[in-house]
């Protein structure tokens, strides 16, 4: 599969913050998160695809996520404006973080760095990211949070990486896909490369309907 951007223009969401209009995940709010990390070009795709599905989506993005993807990438991709800081501000009335959070029916990290995992895993929210996951609500109903791990595979086979990540689909019962064995950008071949886009967006429309 090619993980560029395709390059024809997605289907535009609506950009006054409803869903999309046709389908699959017509009517379903999707919230990518997007982290520090060479995958992070995938993302772009994965947004398309998900807006391409009929889902509003909306993207927060770590400062380091923004020294690999656009910000204007991913809002041209998504039709909506893309937060980047905890201090950043957009038209809702609630904190930025709290509204966003209300306001998902899925919040996917991807690409989910060895990072975000140990911030998730040891409560920490000082990146909008992490932020913004702390904040989903957990009843009536929990919000359901799909990661995409992506690191190189020392990082992956870290026991400490591991006890995160177990950490995170325990306590806090996060879904993952991936990662995958496959050429890593550190000229090394192992587990760690974040699942493909498609890959991904089918996991998420499967939480999503399921």
């Amino acid at each position: 599969m090619n993980d560029t951007p395709s390059s024809g223009a997605p289907e535009s969401p609506a950009t006054d913050g409803t869903p999309g209009t046709s389908g699959p995940l017509r009517g379903r709010k999707v919230l990518v998160g997007v982290t520090g990390g060479i995958a992070a070009y995938k993302t772009a795709t994965l947004v398309s695809r998900l807006a391409q599905s009929g889902a509003a989506v909306r993207v927060v993005m770590t400062e380091a996520a923004t020294r690999f993807v656009t910000p204007l990438t991913l809002q041209a991709l998504s039709g909506r404006p893309v937060l980047t800081s905890i201090w950043q501000s957009d038209d809702q009335p609630e904190s930025q973080h709290i509204g966003l959070a209300r306001w998902c029916d899925l919040f996917v990290i991807a690409p989910a760095s060895a990072d975000m995992l140990a911030r998730l895993a040891a409560g920490l929210t000082d990146d909008l990211v992490s932020l913004t996951a702390c904040a989903l609500p957990r009843s009536p109903k929990m919000t359901p949070v799909l990661l995409a791990p992506a690191m190189n595979a020392a990082m992956w086979e870290n026991p400490v990486t591991q006890r995160n990540l177990a950490t995170v689909k325990t306590l806090l019962g996060y879904q993952t896909v991936g990662p995958e064995e496959g050429w890593q950008a550190c000229r090394t071949s192992g587990a760690g490369r974040m699942s493909e886009p498609e890959a991904i967006f089918e996991a998420a429309k499967k939480l999503m309907q399921g």
